[in-house]
């Protein structure tokens, strides 16, 4: 599943952010640009982090961004988005973040297994730190097509 939702197209490395907001903005780059989502699902993105803070920093070095459905989502849908340096997210602990999986989900349901798989990666450390260290689509996508 993970392998058929982050296919290349879906993978951007950065060297930096300026903030979380260009974090964010990246993150979401490139399922605006393949219309996966529209740009109001990163505004509702924003939105939320301003009124309840990072609620999407999901550990230490990573962020899962998402909003509700009825916000600007197309199709169900993941990017993963690397910011080499790290930016802080104002999350205590888990700053600087590194690694974010944008996640567009199409009702409360269908991404269910997705999460699953998600959280087993996210959960596996080295394969966390091996993203956060990539330097190229190829060295994401080798950490992916394991799942």
């Amino acid at each position: 599943m993970l392998c058929d939702l982050i296919t290349q197209d879906v993978i951007r490395i950065y060297p930096n952010a300026q903030n979380w907001q260009d974090a964010l903005e990246k993150s979401c780059s490139a399922l605006i640009e393949n219309e996966a989502i529209e740009p109001r699902y990163l505004d509702a993105i924003i939105q939320s982090h301003q009124e309840i803070g990072p609620y999407y920093v999901v550990g230490p070095r990573m962020a899962m961004p998402h909003a509700r459905p009825e916000d600007g989502v197309n199709r169900l849908s993941l990017a993963i988005t690397i910011i080499q340096q790290g930016v802080p997210f104002d999350a205590d602990e888990n700053d600087p973040v590194k690694l974010l999986v944008t996640l567009a989900a199409t009702d409360s349901e269908s991404h269910i297994e997705t999460i699953a798989q998600l959280a087993e990666l996210l959960m596996n450390e080295q394969h966390v730190a091996q993203l956060c260290q990539a330097n190229s689509v190829d060295d994401v996508l080798a950490v992916i097509r394991q799942y």
